[in-house]
């Protein structure tokens, strides 16, 4: 049966399962959720994800929401693609645990000054690009030592950034990228992968 990733393109909580589904090459089928009218908050969505958020993922029986955990999930079952790029580093514990560790950082230092400044009002958006700010240089300090965030290989922990940085580099504060030598360096490497064929945030 074929993978059903219920969401829409630019959310960028989608736009990481599917950039995932792309890096294993898996084929899938995008069910197109009418957000717009709060389908995502009332059945029959709600017996994907009950807490109405978007995507949830339906792989025969299996049903997954929440993005991250949908991408640890694929990677996991499918370790044995054509495709066989270990997004987790599996193939050692010191690397899987660093995988980690940059996973967490993105979720928890990463995505919320991030997002904030993607969605808030302006005096929200100088205390969280400061936020972010510290985060990026902890970034620019790793990546001076390693190519990517778990080391010198692409994983999980990178591509996690994808969805928000492309639409913060388009943005007016994109130099808080681009002046940070490795952190350019590492989204230039990062965002040339599977992004321009998604073309999931082409305008």
């Amino acid at each position: 049966m074929v993978i059903k990733v219920h969401g829409i393109p630019l959310s960028t909580c989608t736009a990481r399962v599917l950039l995932c589904l792309c890096e294993k090459g898996l084929q899938y089928k995008l069910v197109p959720v009418d957000v717009e009218n709060s389908a995502h908050k009332k059945p029959p969505y709600l017996s994907l994800n009950p807490f109405g958020q978007i995507p949830a993922l339906e792989d025969g029986h299996v049903k997954i929401f929440e993005s991250r955990a949908i991408c640890k999930y694929l990677v996991r079952k499918y370790n044995e693609t054509r495709i066989t790029i270990d997004l987790l580093g599996s193939s050692s514990l010191t690397d899987s645990t660093l995988v980690d560790t940059w996973m967490e950082v993105e979720s928890h230092q990463f995505n919320p000054p991030t997002q904030a400044c993607t969605h808030s009002l302006n005096k929200i958006i100088e205390i969280e690009l400061r936020n972010l700010a510290k985060v990026l240089d902890v970034y620019e300090e790793r990546l001076s030592e390693y190519k990517y965030l778990g080391g010198d290989f692409y994983s999980m922990a990178d591509l996690h950034h994808i969805p928000y940085l492309v639409y913060f580099i388009r943005s007016s504060k994109s130099s808080f990228v681009t002046s940070r030598p490795c952190v350019n360096a590492w989204w230039n490497d990062i965002s040339s992968r599977p992004l321009h064929r998604l073309k999931l945030w082409n305008s």
